[in-house]
């Protein structure tokens, strides 16, 4: 248990995908299973979902780097002119 703890910490983003992914094929696989779709279909749709689950990890990661650049230290202030 430990190690699956210490694998997921050492990478946020590919346990995020993978979480997400199980998730949407399990919604996907609950509501179109009536449909009638073939095998070849179901496997590029599940596919297709688990790629487009890295895509949204992917991008929800564009804001960790905001996260690290340096913060703000001085505020503008807010006199429209400052006269000395």
């Amino acid at each position: 248990m430990q190690a699956i703890k210490q694998w997921i910490l050492r990478h946020p983003n590919l346990s995020a995908w993978i979480a997400l992914a199980v998730g949407m094929n399990a919604i996907l696989l609950f509501e179109a299973r009536d449909v009638g779709l073939l095998p070849l279909q179901w496997f590029w749709l599940l596919l297709i979902t688990t790629l487009v689950a890295g895509a949204c990890i992917w991008i929800v990661s564009w804001g960790e780097d905001d996260e690290t650049a340096d913060p703000v230290t001085e505020m503008p202030s807010d006199d429209p002119v400052e006269r000395t």
